[in-house]
């Protein structure tokens, strides 16, 4: 243990390496509409049946030409027209043009396109103001864009709203993909009221299930909603038991701490097996992972910031894998000088909220203000994190520290 390092705390390298070591992807699969199919992860490569283009075709609306042509004279006879959809039919005599709009099939002996604005037009007689064409010039070949046969997505990839359009153009309907994680999710807590009532002394609205079921939707996983669990062993233990039963992961917010009723620790132990318990992170030092008997679980702490942050650092990679996801990856670290301070004691690697902007090319940060766990607000306010080394103590302004800019999922 290093002298920087809080005891019994499980550092996060370690803690990741133990929760994904276990963790075997879905592998039943679905053949689903392409229009169902965002969101998805591929369960097998698409490899494209077609050429895209399927043919030759303009790049630009104006004229179709022959090279020999345009040597003999800079004036040509419109014969034909060529249109996205209805191409030119029949012969095409020399020292003539064929007007084609963009997209439009490609006359064949066509050498080049030159576009409309070089042009002018008097009836059928088009003269070309540009006179010395190059070969192909505004033609888009056969297979500019997919060749029949390239792999255009590989196995494990989560289809998103721009892999969507680029299969339609393959003309490909459906897709076998895995079948999306089952995630049952629950807040447990005495003092926990649902929105739209009225609190009591010492009672809370339940936050932290409206930030943990977008993410775990935003994650690609079916969320299920078991709602406020009161500070009940005997129903604590039931919803455990009925949880499982119905997802692949069971999730909690609350109830992972020390206190007298956090009863969740005992019933892991008699229900399944617990990973570990407390790690060198802040926010979120009591984060809880184990294996119940038909699912894994991984118990958040009851503060929002907290919830939330152990989701995205923690649960994210473990959903990825479980999903078949192979080509998810953690967010990057990017160097950036501070505008503030940011306070810190060592022992614990730091997740503070800050707001980056980008000038001269140089990312610059600055914190939200408020970094308490139970402050929102300034997971609201932020747009990446700010990462603090383990062993790194407090940052006055002008450092260099490590941000990480929030993955959509956060959006």
């Amino acid at each position: 243990m290093g002298c920087c390092d809080a005891p019994g705390l499980m550092p996060i390298e370690e803690a990741l390496d133990k929760m994904l070591t276990p963790i075997t992807p879905v592998s039943e699969t679905l053949q689903l509409p392409l229009p169902e199919a965002l969101g998805f992860v591929l369960a097998e490569d698409i490899l494209s049946p077609i050429n895209v283009p399927p043919f030759d075709n303009s790049a630009m609306d104006g004229y179709a030409i022959r090279l020999r042509d345009l040597e003999k004279s800079t004036t040509l006879t419109m014969v034909g027209k060529s249109f996205a959809g209805a191409p030119f039919e029949g012969e095409w005599p020399e020292m003539t043009t064929i007007r084609i709009m963009t997209g439009a099939k490609i006359p064949e002996g066509c050498d080049a396109v030159i576009m409309q604005e070089n042009t002018s037009v008097e009836g059928n007689s088009i003269t070309f103001n540009q006179c010395s064409p190059k070969a192909n010039m505004n033609i888009r070949p056969t297979g500019d864009d997919i060749r029949q046969g390239d792999v255009v997505l590989r196995k494990g990839a989560r289809l998103t709203a721009r892999d969507i359009p680029m299969i339609a153009t393959l003309g490909i309907s459906h897709l076998t993909v895995y079948r999306k994680p089952k995630v049952a999710f629950f807040s447990t807590g005495d003092e926990l009221r649902p929105l739209g009532t009225t609190l009591s002394d010492g009672q809370i609205y339940d936050s932290n299930r409206y930030g943990i079921k977008p993410l775990i939707e935003n994650f690609g996983c079916e969320a299920i909603d078991l709602g406020i669990i009161p500070d009940c062993q005997e129903t604590l233990k039931a919803t455990f038991e009925d949880a499982q039963l119905q997802a692949d992961v069971v999730i909690t917010s609350g109830g992972v701490s020390v206190g007298e009723a956090d009863y969740t620790k005992d019933i892991l132990e008699e229900l399944g097996q617990i990973g570990f318990w407390k790690l060198a992170i802040k926010p979120g030092k009591p984060f809880a992972f184990g294996e119940l008997d038909h699912a894994w679980f991984c118990g958040l702490p009851g503060n929002p910031v907290s919830a939330v942050l152990t989701m995205y650092v923690l649960v994210q990679p473990l959903i990825a894998k479980l999903s078949g996801h192979s080509e998810w990856k953690a967010p990057e670290s990017i160097p950036a000088i501070t505008r503030s301070a940011f306070k810190k004691a060592p022992g614990r690697t730091d997740y503070q909220r800050g707001i980056y902007t980008l000038e001269d090319g140089q990312f610059v940060v600055e914190t939200t203000g408020n970094q308490s766990s139970g402050a929102f607000r300034s997971m609201s306010l932020a747009n990446c994190f700010v990462v603090l080394e383990r062993d790194r103590g407090s940052v006055e302004a002008g450092e260099t520290v490590q941000i990480q800019l929030f993955n959509p999922t956060l959006f």
